[in-house]
């Protein structure tokens, strides 16, 4: 029978009993989950781990070439914090560490476009989850690149975020323009203000008034118009206010015939001027004057 030496023997129970510990460990190091930020609640994570969104993103606008990106998301890590941006629809902040309550949150919903002299320049995304007595919101500034990525994160206020997005999509000189996209009635409309403030019939703010609501008519804005219910009126409710003020002038009548009874039981001399409740329908020279017929009223004294 073979022999261990008990030097030999010493040092594999040594080696036995750290395989041991490292077993255990291994066994109780938490793993952390990461959810799928496109999409947001991943039906394979339980209920309370999803993200809850406050909006849903509006519809993909721009420029038709940047389309291609909605449905992507480009992932960035900054210090301990990894940021996913899905174009078009959301971007999430996920910490990267081994505590329990490690934070994973939503940054901002797909919104509108930010646009200055002509050129799609940003895209905001807002709504996203509480911070204080506001949402957090972030700002994605398109430059020119190699490759499509994030390429930087900042925080330049409090729960106010802004990432550079680098994409080739944009190196071209008019890839960001926004007049081309227009349709043609945009278009016009835009040519007329344009023409509107060269000829002074309006000031900067009213031209910059006009840009927005052809920007907002295109989808790239969303919309500040407040809509205002208007009463639509019908041949039903022509004839229900004509009836109305044929009923008031029968009471007003018959209130003119109480009162006069009323002084004559009383001996009460009045004179009554029938003038004064005349219909009038049958007041010709009334008739005239509301026609505009000044001219044909030569035989009134």
């Amino acid at each position: 029978m073979y022999c261990i030496p008990n030097g030999q023997s010493h040092i594999l129970r040594i080696i036995f009993l750290i395989l041991l510990v490292s077993d255990a460990f291994a066994g109780k190091m938490k793993i952390v989950e990461e959810p799928n930020t496109f999409g947001l609640n991943n039906p394979l994570l339980v209920q309370g781990s999803r993200l809850q969104p406050k909006a849903t993103p509006t519809p993909v606008s721009g420029p038709p070439h940047l389309h291609t990106l909605a449905g992507k998301c480009f992932s960035y890590i900054e210090s301990t914090y990894k940021y996913e941006f899905c174009p078009f629809h959301n971007i999430t902040q996920h910490e990267q560490s081994f505590r329990w309550n490690a934070y994973s949150g939503i940054l901002g919903i797909w919104q509108e476009w930010e646009i200055v002299n002509n050129t799609f320049m940003a895209m905001w995304m807002r709504e996203g989850d509480v911070c204080g007595n506001r949402n957090r919101q972030t700002k994605v500034i398109l430059t020119c690149g190699i490759s499509s990525k994030l390429a930087q994160v900042s925080e330049p206020s409090t729960c106010i975020y802004s990432l550079t997005f680098e994409t080739p999509l944009v190196c071209h000189p008019h890839s960001l323009l926004v007049y081309p996209i227009l349709s043609e009635v945009l278009q016009k409309e835009w040519d007329e203000a344009e023409q509107a403030l060269y000829e002074e019939l309006i000031t900067e703010q009213g031209y910059n008034n006009l840009l927005r609501d052809i920007f907002e008519d295109a989808g790239f804005l969303k919309s500040q118009k407040v809509k205002v219910k208007q009463e639509v009126t019908t041949p039903s409710n022509t004839q229900n206010s004509f009836q109305k003020c044929n009923e008031d002038l029968r009471k007003q009548r018959e209130e003119i015939d109480r009162l006069q009874a009323l002084l004559t039981q009383h001996n009460i001399p009045h004179q009554p001027n029938t003038d004064d409740v005349k219909d009038p329908v049958s007041n010709a020279v009334g008739d005239r004057y509301l026609r505009g017929d000044i001219g044909l009223i030569t035989d009134v004294v």
